[in-house]
């Protein structure tokens, strides 16, 4: 075996921390843009003139690509080599930055984040896996892993916070124009210190796969729209739900039936990484929404600026990060089921608070006590999901089962906005009929709490999914590392959503 071709290296890379540097940068970039990119987008939509119906479109366009491409980017990886795809990933990533920026009407914005969200994930299975090839030693892979999840967690604060200075004392426009140098100096800083390597044998990618499930998911979300816009009787949403089934049932039976599948369907098999997948799916609707709706709660009826918004969320990234890290220490101590249900539970809770908003309620009395709550229940439930996915798990699918964590959270809630979204229009539509136009803001405010309840059904079913499909096992010792591995991963993106 040719040593410029194998993903064990016999001599430690000498420029290896600063490869972590770089990949740490790198991942910064991505988590930055998800902070700062939520806090913009009441001033984008504004701007862009972009209708209540599709400003969902800013999130799961990236959502969708992301999540749609991610198992696609991490085969492309292997095959091309990680630095290459990396590089790639970087690269192509400032470039749709760019076009974000100078984006002169809702298409081009949405375009622009899709192909964010498409090299996105081209760029962070390979950084991940660089990260692995990179540090052989155990202890150095486990710091390699502490400094690359706190940079990146600490990054949706700095997120957080840079987004809404660039949105008040700049422009939207800066949110996004921000990544495309540091992009293509962190490209070239790859260039030079980072070490290749990519996986041996002939490349097979699932084509047929890609197409049937990437359509089908675009649809469904595309058919929520337009049930916001014509209803759901109406012939174009109805079209849209259709093909939506039949493309993604076709994506199903590829999948049982090609010799190099996109998705195992043999992965979601064993009951508890069935149950990590869907509460994952449950958590990113609900939560991916909820970040949606309090954005413009805050802006639009609490009339904060952007800048003030922002530092609003910060609590809930606190949360995140402490709660990531006390789970990791509760979860080989108690196996995963206590430590997820207990989450899920006050993730609920939190979200049981957020539907008691109303236009004149206290940000100290009620939007802080629930962010806490469901900051803390959902750093317990995704550390303990997030190794839930590697028990059991066969070697040759252990990196499948690892990112269908983050495709499933990213599907989740790129459907969920969607769904809510229109639910939440829906409702406003309803109450300003039944109370007259004098209750716009009313409306909104009802609009949101409506949304916030099917999210609080969403939570409460993986509370109970959670219970009735997790068992009491601990995570299993062989895989602990790279559950260990998973953990950091998994917890700095929950974070990053922000």
């Amino acid at each position: 075996m040719s040593t410029s071709r194998t993903d064990s290296y016999t001599a430690a890379d000498p420029r290896r921390w600063l490869a972590l540097g770089v990949i740490a940068v790198a991942q910064l970039i991505v988590v930055l843009d998800a902070s700062i990119v939520n806090i913009a987008l009441p001033s984008a939509q504004h701007s862009l003139h972009i209708s209540d119906a599709n400003r969902q479109w800013v999130v799961t366009a990236y959502a969708l690509a992301f999540g749609g491409l991610l198992l696609l980017g991490g085969r492309i990886a292997d095959f091309i080599g990680r630095k290459r795809a990396f590089v790639i990933g970087l690269v192509g990533f400032g470039l749709a930055s760019a076009i974000g920026g100078i984006a002169q009407n809702q298409g081009e914005l949405f375009g622009a984040r899709g192909l964010q969200g498409a090299f996105a994930a081209l760029m962070a299975p390979a950084a991940l896996s660089l990260i692995t090839v990179t540090f052989t030693e155990p202890r150095e892979r486990a710091r390699a892993f502490g400094v690359y999840g706190g940079i990146s967690g600490g990054g949706a604060a700095l997120g957080l916070i840079l987004g809404g200075v660039l949105t008040e004392y700049a422009s939207w426009r800066w949110t996004l124009l921000v990544n495309t140098p540091i992009a293509i100096v962190t490209a070239i800083a790859g260039a030079l210190v980072v070490r290749e390597s990519r996986a041996e044998g002939a490349a097979h990618y699932d084509i047929p796969g890609v197409i049937t499930s990437s359509l089908g998911l675009v649809a469904l979300v595309y058919g929520f729209t337009k049930a916001n816009e014509s209803g759901w009787s109406a012939t174009s949403t109805v079209v849209l739900l259709i093909a939506a089934v039949v493309l993604l049932t076709a994506f199903v039976l590829i999948e049982r039936n090609t010799a190099e599948p996109l998705l195992p369907t043999r992965v979601f098999t064993e009951r508890n990484r069935a149950g990590a997948f869907l509460v994952s799916l449950l958590i990113g609707l609900a939560l991916f929404g909820m970040f949606l709706f309090l954005v413009y709660y805050m802006q639009g009826t609490l009339h904060y600026s952007a800048l003030k918004s922002g530092l609003a969320f910060l609590p809930f990234s606190a949360g995140i990060v402490v709660a990531a890290g006390v789970a990791s220490g509760l979860l080989p101590r108690i196996g995963p089921r206590p430590v997820m249900v207990g989450g899920t539970v006050a993730a609920a809770l939190g979200m049981a608070l957020f539907t008691q908003i109303k236009v004149d309620s206290s940000f100290a009395m009620v939007v802080l006590p629930a962010e806490i709550a469901m900051s803390l229940g959902m750093g317990f439930a995704f550390v303990a999901l997030s190794s839930t996915a590697l028990i059991g798990v066969a070697d040759r699918d252990a990196g499948v089962a690892s990112a269908l964590v983050n495709t499933t959270q990213q599907v989740g809630g790129s459907l969920g906005t969607a769904l809510l979204n229109t639910i939440a229009a829906t409702a406003t539509v309803h109450y300003i009929s039944n109370h007259g136009a004098s209750s716009a803001s009313a409306a909104t405010v009802h609009g949101y709490t409506v949304a916030f309840t099917w999210g609080l059904g969403a939570l409460i079913l993986a509370a109970v999914l959670s219970l009735v499909l997790i068992t009491r096992q601990r995570p299993a010792a062989t895989s602990q590392s790279d559950a260990d591995e998973t953990i950091f991963e998994h917890a700095e993106e929950l974070g990053a959503i922000l």
